[in-house]
């Protein structure tokens, strides 16, 4: 089973429960036959706690605290909650509705006999930090390298579902383009998480939000595919280098990403902001201006149309035209909206 017969604790309509609670939900058997399909388990890793104390003699979070937490080198992470008064530390929040606002959710509980399962607390930083170390090319971890070769291993297909996931000892791998990834998401009452490593490229990204509908999953592909682009197309050149910010007009926001020659005019609402990208090729600059053409664009953009990156007095980009339409920086958009438009 996932949870139990009675999941409240994840709506906080009840504590996280006890040993003994966990091995009466665990005694009822399991809820499909063994070795049939993937099927994630709170109570499964609420039980490798138990079977740690078994083995090691001393409480769970002691053990996981000295030769996990500590070994590793983590100093913003702790097995479970409450946490030590005065380290700062983010509350999650509800979704907007169904009462038109978020809630803040304290998040402090202890989680019990499911630690094991879901009660770390811990940073962006230390969880990236963490989840390196589990790549077989790590030069330090806590782990053996057959031992994480084998954790990074693609174990068993998430078959009802159209992301092509696979779940490894104790991992969730993927492929994002051409880029294999593995790593893990995490969620508590008022978070959702997301970390992956990139073993190829020796990067590892984690995006953690406090809210319930928090777009881990989304941002975390998003920075991949900006990431994953970048390492495909280069550095910017120096006519290109300029090129760059974010602007906007009535329609929203628009970035410029310098990339080798050319510039890319990502859309920073999309989930991969890198989609479709149009290109302008940047051909010099000239009379307060840096001026390029659009040499690839959709259908609908602007394509073979000019662009310019027009710059103040002081040299600072002020505008930025795409085709005819003028981008401005945020500040004056929202002046001139409210001048149109009232408050």
């Amino acid at each position: 089973m996932r949870d139990g017969p009675d999941a409240g604790q994840w709506s906080q309509r009840r504590p996280f429960i006890n040993a003994a609670e966990l091995r009466a939900d665990l005694a009822n058997g399991p809820t499909i036959a063994t070795n049939t399909r993937f099927k994630y388990s709170n109570h499964g890793y609420g039980l490798v706690g138990v079977a740690i104390e078994a083995i090691t003699g001393e409480p769970y979070t002691e053990w996981i605290g000295r030769e996990i937490i500590k070994a590793s080198g983590l100093h913003e992470t702790t097995p479970d909650g409450p946490i030590a008064p005065g380290i700062p530390f983010a509350r999650g929040h509800s979704s907007k509705h169904p009462l038109g606002r978020r809630v803040v959710i304290p998040g402090e509980n202890a989680t019990n006999a499911v630690a094991a399962a879901t009660g770390f607390v811990s940073s962006a930083g230390d969880l990236a930090c963490f989840f390196a170390s589990l790549q077989p090319a790590a030069k330090k971890s806590v782990l053996s390298v057959a031992s994480r070769r084998e954790m990074n291993r693609r174990q068993w297909k998430e078959e009802h579902s159209s992301l092509a996931r696979w779940y490894g000892l104790g991992t969730i791998c993927g492929t994002l383009a051409d880029w294999d990834w593995c790593g893990h998401s995490g969620g508590f009452p008022g978070t959702i998480t997301r970390t992956v490593s990139v073993p190829a490229q020796g990067l590892t990204v984690s995006v953690l939000t406090n809210a319930a509908d928090g777009l881990s999953h989304a941002w975390l592909d998003g920075v991949l595919h900006i990431l994953r682009t970048h390492a495909l197309r280069g550095a910017p050149s120096r006519k290109a280098a300029s090129w760059t910010g974010r602007w906007w007009s009535l329609w929203g926001a628009l970035d410029l990403v310098p990339v080798n020659g050319r510039v890319l005019v990502a859309n920073p609402s999309l989930p991969n902001p890198m989609l479709d990208a149009s290109e302008i090729d940047v051909a010099g600059k000239r009379a307060g201006a840096s001026h390029g053409r659009v040499v690839l664009a959709g259908g609908y953009m602007s394509h073979g149309e000019p662009a310019r990156l027009v710059f103040d007095a002081r040299g600072k980009p002020a505008q930025f035209w795409l085709g005819g339409t003028c981008y401005l920086p945020e500040a004056k958009v929202a002046k001139e909206l409210t001048q149109r438009y009232g408050a």
